[in-house]
């Protein structure tokens, strides 16, 4: 099946020794040691290596000795994501530089005091957007709406070396209290933001074409975003060489209840972001439903 178990790889020791060459060497030490790592999933890892195969050889084009190529690098690069997640969240912000394509939107948005909504997906490294939106936020609080399906033990234990975050969750809930807590955060002119590319069995869905093959989304996202009558904007963190993460938004065009059309509008988004950064796809599972067939 296409949706994801909500289940992610990693122990509480493999995050110890990532930080430990961090902090004792740099970030860039970091990156050596998980070259043995990467190379571990790419030998052991069987299901999500035939997932980002698949991406790679049928959705993307590639022969077949490059796509087996990029599935090491693959996970090479969201190994480097995850550290310096840790990184700047522990303090070393300034070893990174960023840049910010599209910032008026954010401040446009602020301005307006509408509130907002922001959709991302699961590319490049969304996690640390609120550390690089200090210089376009006055006291601004971002809401991110998920599911509590980290590890508990490494949650805790990150918890404890980083930095609090400025960003609010809300936690999706069987009794739909998350809408309620949505409407309100909207309501204090705060931005609300969704990850637009995972769902679960049970959930409501909607289907349409990313890199030429149909495909399931959350609806609840979409819904949300298309009757709220706010400003919607697609929001993307890529990776880049030399610590250097660049910032993306773009401004939806949202008809009033048209989830369809925002949902068409944003996998065409996502899609022109991974065809310019094709290693950071980081949907380790049967996206397109497509493996046992």
């Amino acid at each position: 099946m296409s949706q994801w178990d909500g289940k992610s790889k990693g122990t509480v020791l493999g995050y110890k020794i990532f930080v430990f060459f961090i902090n004792k060497i740099g970030v860039k030490s970091a990156y050596f040691v998980l070259y043995f790592v990467a190379a571990y999933y790419f030998i052991f890892l069987k299901k999500s290596n035939a997932s980002i195969f698949y991406y790679f050889r049928k959705r993307l084009g590639y022969s077949y000795f490059k796509s087996k190529t990029m599935v090491f690098r693959s996970y090479y690069t969201f190994g480097q994501t995850i550290i310096d997640k840790i990184a700047i969240g522990a303090g070393l912000k300034d070893k990174f530089t960023y840049e910010h394509d599209g910032k008026e939107f954010i401040i446009k948005l602020l301005k307006e005091k509408k509130g907002g909504v922001l959709i991302s997906a699961h590319i490049g490294n969304f996690e640390i957007a609120e550390h690089f939106f200090s210089e376009v936020d006055f006291n601004l609080q971002i809401n991110l709406v998920t599911t509590d399906l980290e590890h508990s033990a490494i949650k805790k234990y990150l918890e404890s070396i980083t930095d609090k975050p400025r960003i609010n969750f809300i936690l999706i809930s069987d009794d739909l209290s998350h809408i309620f807590e949505i409407n309100s955060a909207l309501a204090r002119n705060e931005l609300v933001c969704f990850t637009g590319d995972r769902y679960f069995e049970g959930a409501k869905s909607l289907n349409e074409k990313l890199l030429d093959q149909e495909a399931l989304f959350p609806a609840g996202p979409f819904l949300i975003a298309s009757r709220l009558k706010v400003p919607v904007l697609f929001v993307y963190v890529m990776k880049e060489p030399n610590l250097h993460y660049h910032l993306y938004t773009r401004e939806a065009k949202v008809k009033h209840r048209d989830e369809k059309g925002l949902l068409k509008e944003y996998t065409q988004s996502v899609e022109g972001m991974v065809k310019k950064y094709p290693l950071q796809w980081f949907n380790y599972f049967d996206f397109w439903n497509q493996l046992d067939k």
